[in-house]
């Protein structure tokens, strides 16, 4: 079944329109067998860990008997006497409203042995489409529910609820290592396309090719060969047939690979420093970077001489500029060291009245930086981090530090707002440890936050 709105626009692409049943409006029924389930290995010595239900409003039970209907009547769970047994939740859906069912799953990934499977590497990823002039993206429908489980590994992912107890028969979300396995799976359908003219994260899928001609065999071999494996995808967050495409934070085209300007917005909008306190904070963010902006001391020059003892703040034309250049030259590269996707990663979080600050980091480089405005100031910054480099951190260790000692114990708190639980959804993905990082030793984030 395509809604029939959808239906009309799938019908004008050229080729696309053949392959209706690739677009389903939703997934109806169980995804079929596969040369390969979804696992849970855990931590040898681990009994099974079972956790009572959260208690919930009387409109949320009233949707808790609906959601347990419609996944048991798709065939997605079913009745269990398992020993385990996490407690299931609702968070809210930000795009289409609503809630959705899920489980805080944090007991048994604490267990789970992590999956290692290499994630691509996004520089080598981009360094394919060299010449590519043509681009179509898809992203596949509730990707992680078209992938069963292994049947003995079922019982472990049991969760608890008012009406009794379930359990998946599907990836669930907030499962450890379901990006990491997602990934696996998604690599070997496309395995002879990777590299020639598919690039594949998790379950957003790029097709690039040098001219119209080429890319119409592209798109119907990938077309097809989701087909051939029954793999589903949302038309409405899909595009074709384009010269520019964005696609994991970039945009892409024949002249170029350039960062989405959005990413970088709020640092050209950073205001004019009124006091020393304030252009110490701006400095002391830029002299993490020194290394990456050529002469870096001389641009900074009318700034630092208004930072000596006894110095009269007349903010000048010439630190103006100073400021302004510097800004840009932040921003124009903001990638900037290579990263080693096998290594740990470490994320500098931070949050003020103004906004927040997160600053990416493996082995003492800085790999990225940014600067969001907002007025929550507990959660988000690391969200917004985990969100923005994604393509780095899923499938690597992540230590996050931040000046906010409380986040320390978000992963094993009991007691969660709807905020925290679906940020909480995100951030089960990643296999990360939080830790406190006083404010005054998080000068980079803190910068970036003010």
């Amino acid at each position: 079944m395509v809604y029939a709105t959808e239906l009309i626009e799938i019908k004008k692409i050229p080729l696309v329109c053949d392959f209706l049943d690739v677009f389903p409006a939703e997934l109806l029924a169980l995804p079929p067998d596969r040369d390969v389930e979804f696992r849970i290995e855990l931590v040898p010595g681990t009994a099974p860990i079972s956790k009572r239900p959260y208690r919930m409003a009387s409109d949320e039970l009233k949707e808790l008997k609906t959601q347990l209907k419609e996944q048991l009547d798709k065939g997605f769970i079913r009745p269990s006497s398992s020993p385990w047994g996490c407690p299931a939740l609702f968070v809210e859906k930000k795009d289409q409203g609503g809630k959705m069912l899920c489980v805080d799953y944090r007991p048994l990934n604490a267990v789970t042995v992590k999956n290692k499977y290499p994630l691509p590497h996004i520089d080598i990823l981009f360094d394919q489409l060299a010449r590519a002039r043509v681009f179509s993206k898809i992203d596949l429908r509730s990707a992680y529910y078209q992938i069963k489980i292994r049947e003995e590994d079922i019982p472990k992912i049991a969760f608890s609820t008012r009406y009794g107890l379930y359990e998946y028969l599907i990836m669930s979300f907030g499962l450890t290592n379901v990006p990491a396995f997602f990934m696996y799976m998604i690599n070997s359908v496309f395995m002879n396309e990777l590299d020639k003219f598919v690039v594949v994260f998790i379950d957003d899928i790029l097709i690039y090719s040098k001219n119209e001609k080429e890319h119409e065999e592209h798109l119907r071999i990938v077309l097809t060969r989701l087909r051939e494996h029954k793999l589903y995808a949302k038309f409405h967050k899909c595009a074709f047939w384009l010269k520019e495409v964005s696609f994991l934070g970039h945009i892409l085209s024949e002249k170029r690979v350039a960062v989405d300007p959005s990413k970088v917005e709020d640092v050209l909008n950073w205001k004019q420093p009124e006091t020393v306190t304030e252009i110490r904070s701006f400095l002391g963010l830029a002299g993490y970077y020194h290394r990456f902006i050529k002469d870096f001391s001389k641009t900074v020059k009318p700034m630092t001489s208004l930072m000596k003892k006894n110095a009269k703040y007349v903010w000048s034309p010439n630190c103006e500029e100073a400021f302004q250049t510097l800004k840009k030259l932040l921003t124009s590269a903001p990638v900037l060291a290579q990263p080693h996707v096998t290594k740990p990663f470490d994320v500098y979080c931070d949050a003020s009245d103004n906004g927040l600050g997160c600053v990416l980091m493996q082995e003492g480089r800085v790999i990225h930086e940014v600067n969001y405005p907002t007025h929550d100031l507990e959660l988000v910054a690391v969200v917004h981090a985990l969100k923005i480099w994604r393509h780095y951190l899923l499938g690597n260790t992540c230590h996050i530090y931040t000046d906010h000692k409380s986040l320390k114990y978000i992963l094993t708190q009991p007691e969660l707002n709807m905020r925290q639980r679906r940020w909480l959804e995100l951030i089960k993905d990643y296999d990360l440890e939080i830790h406190y990082h006083p404010g005054k030793a998080n000068v980079m984030a803190d910068a970036l936050s003010r």
